[in-house]
């Protein structure tokens, strides 16, 4: 194989599929993708309630743990990222969120023209292959299908019954006109089936096109420079260290922990940073691995005698028999589920703009991340802060492209997060109080005691965690703390460009696969312009 090709695109996750793709649609180009993990087409991927294992438990994915938080009483909180081709979109629990139309224009607003809401949403919908809504808002010809949910879990119906009794509106389609309310999330699944960004927009064109070139198993140790210009990269894979020179751009899609890791590792980040760990400085920025931003995330959690709901039972593990051999059949039941079945995007003060809490109600008892197991059945309930204020920080511990990255997402470091979390806590606890959910809980876990707002801050701390959506480590924009232009060039080095969600300014209003693939679709497209 060739050690040149005209685009390295560095992981193969959400937005890394998307841009090769997309840049590999033209002939004349090649294009090569450096991904760290294993092939992303495989039956435990394809099939969606098999994110149970995987994530928990490092299968195909990377069991990242924070620095100690201490807003969260010195925790350390739990970050696992995919390792696969198709990154977390290979792992994740499938929502097909994008945020609100603000956020974007917010972005605009920060002085990144070219990403305004009326700006990114036909590259929304260029990805999108929705199979129910067919309207201005949606797609029908990407390469991402997204679809509706085919548990037929007796849930879904009930917690649209909890919204009206609890007096919170209901959306039918939370990327419509109308994001606020209590919904049924769509998925990025077809036929029942998991539809990762690697098996949408790359493994349709593997053999077929001569252009582009996939590695697996390769890990990127940094990327090569003649100056300030970026020529190649460095990987190592099995156990042999490889180079790979760009005839045109390097981009790093490695996502919001590893593209600041690999920028770092490389000599472009902040001086100071570099010199500690004897790194020669190609490029003082000090922005690299700054902005860090995550969801700050608490579950309730419930027992319950239902059998439609997960668990670990006899009588369960006969029912999960029988659903196995319906998926077989028909790709419909339990074995489709996404777990995160419902949502909701609501107001903690009707003055508010936009929603500034999200909520998930999935179908097991989710604690600690899946990895604390409980006898029985249960499901939960997750409410999450939209838009926090606390900013953390990514950096490295070596020089070492193997070490894990130093991830510090600072939860809970501004107060009036807690704040905010205290105020969703109570509209959460109150959509459960519902009659609608009275027959389905037979016990609640960890909450049912709480009840002074002293309590519920204790308990805050005690309890949440992440909801896996970090963003921001590269952000975009034009102050001096900035690592890439609206152009996604890296500022300062030529030839170099990070497009993933790391670049996000501000963290958007909602699950951020979609987001990242849609940065993915918008950077292939920057990049055909300048060439």
């Amino acid at each position: 194989m060739s050690d040149q090709v005209d685009y390295i695109v560095v992981g193969g996750g959400s937005a890394g599929c998307a841009v090769a793709s997309r840049l590999s649609e033209d002939p004349n180009v090649s294009v090569a993708v450096l991904e760290m993990g294993g092939d992303g087409d495989k039956f435990l991927i394809r099939t969606p309630a098999a994110i149970v294992l995987m994530a928990p438990t490092g299968i195909n994915s990377q069991p990242f743990d924070t620095v100690a938080q201490a807003g969260l009483n010195n925790r350390l909180g739990y970050q696992p990222r995919g390792k696969v081709l198709g990154g977390s979109s290979a792992v994740n629990a499938m929502a097909y969120i994008r945020g609100h139309k603000s956020d974007y224009d917010h972005w605009a607003a920060l002085g990144n023209n070219g990403w305004s809401w009326d700006e990114v949403l036909p590259y929304f919908k260029k990805s999108e292959h929705n199979n129910t809504f067919n309207n201005e808002w949606h797609g029908q010809n990407g390469p991402l299908q997204v679809s509706e949910c085919q548990s037929d879990s007796p849930l879904r119906p009930v917690w649209l019954e909890a919204a009206k009794q609890a007096g919170y509106p209901v959306t039918d389609d939370f990327n419509g006109p109308q994001q606020e309310g209590i919904g049924l999330f769509q998925l990025t699944q077809k036929n029942g089936e998991r539809w990762s960004a690697y098996r949408g927009f790359l493994q349709p064109f593997v053999g077929k096109r001569s252009n582009l070139r996939i590695e697996t198993g390769a890990l990127t140790q940094r990327v090569l420079f003649d100056g300030k210009v970026a020529v190649g990269v460095e990987y190592k894979q099995g156990g042999v260290t490889k180079k790979l020179m760009a005839r045109k751009e390097v981009i790093l899609s490695a996502g919001a922990f590893q593209s600041p890791q690999l920028l770092l590792l490389s000599g472009v980040g902040d001086a100071d940073e570099l010199k500690k760990h004897g790194i020669p400085v190609v490029h003082h920025l000090p922005g690299v691995g700054k902005n860090l931003q995550d969801h700050p995330d608490f579950v309730f959690c419930y027992k319950s005698k239902s059998l439609d709901t997960f668990g670990l039972s006899l009588a369960g593990t006969v029912r999960m028999i029988r659903e196995m051999l319906r998926y077989k059949n028909e790709r419909r039941g339990m074995i489709t589920t996404n777990f995160a079945e419902g949502g909701g995007f609501l107001k903690t003060d009707a003055a508010l703009e936009v929603p500034d809490i999200q909520l998930h109600l999935v179908t097991a008892i989710v604690d600690d991340h899946a990895r604390t197991l409980h006898m029985g059945h249960g499901f939960s309930c997750h409410v999450c802060v939209l838009r926090p204020k606390s900013r953390g920080t990514v950096g490295i511990a070596d020089r070492n492209a193997e070490t894990v990255p130093v991830i510090d997402p600072n939860f809970f470091g501004h107060e009036d997060d807690v704040d905010v979390m205290l105020k969703g806590y109570k509209m959460t606890k109150k959509l459960m109080q519902t009659a609608a959910f009275a027959p389905w809980i037979s016990k609640e876990l960890y909450t049912a005691d709480i009840k002074t707002d002293d309590e519920i801050r204790a308990i805050l701390r005690q309890r949440t965690d992440s909801v896996y959506h970090p963003v921001g480590s590269c952000k975009m924009g034009t102050d001096d703390m900035a690592v890439v232009d609206p152009a996604l060039k890296v500022h300062g080095i030529a030839g170099l460009r990070v497009i993933d969600a790391s670049i996000m300014p501000t963290l958007i209003g909602g699950n951020t696969n979609a987001p990242s693939i849609m940065i993915g679709e918008k950077g292939a497209d920057l990049i055909r312009q300048a060439r």
